[in-house]
């Protein structure tokens, strides 16, 4: 089986020359955590994460704090925001190189590129590299599994 088979198509997506603010909205009303930044002819360019836009907000501090167990919460901190004119900046400025796969290529070889990456989502390009797909592990995790032929059926008892 290959990537292409396993993927999602509907991706949400941002040009690159959109603002920050715009990318915020677009993980807001979409529950997504990776947006692939695409140019004119429906290339990706880059990827912006949701984790990078958080840690914008994040107290330098956190990263100095081993155990979290004793923090119930971080009180006001958790209201903050960033500053107007970081909003107002281009999305190209948040946005991180992105890592594509073609939709022929091995679920074991975009698993693997995921993993040594650490990422969540790895979109999927054409052999022109347009932008045609987007999987993410559990995508291909699944198709993974059900190479396995357990029955399903059988272990829902278990």
């Amino acid at each position: 089986m290959k990537v292409g088979d396993s993927m999602k198509t509907t991706v949400v997506t941002i040009a690159q020359s959109a603002k920050v603010r715009d990318a915020v909205l677009l993980f807001v009303n979409n529950h997504i955590s990776m947006l692939p930044v695409l140019d004119k002819e429906g290339r990706p360019v880059g990827a912006v994460h949701l984790r990078d836009l958080l840690e914008r907000v994040m107290p330098v501090f956190v990263d100095l704090i081993k155990d979290f167990d004793y923090v119930g919460d971080f009180g006001a901190i958790e209201d903050g925001m960033p500053e107007a004119a970081w909003l107002e900046g281009a999305v190209t400025t948040v946005m991180e190189p992105i890592e594509t796969v073609e939709t022929s290529s091995g679920l074991v070889r975009a698993f693997s590129i995921m993993k040594k990456r650490d990422i969540l989502d790895l979109p999927v390009v054409d052999r022109e590299g347009r932008l045609v797909g987007l999987a993410s592990r559990v995508d291909i995790g699944r198709a993974l599994l059900t190479n396995w032929h357990v029955d399903v059926d059988e272990d829902r008892g278990a």
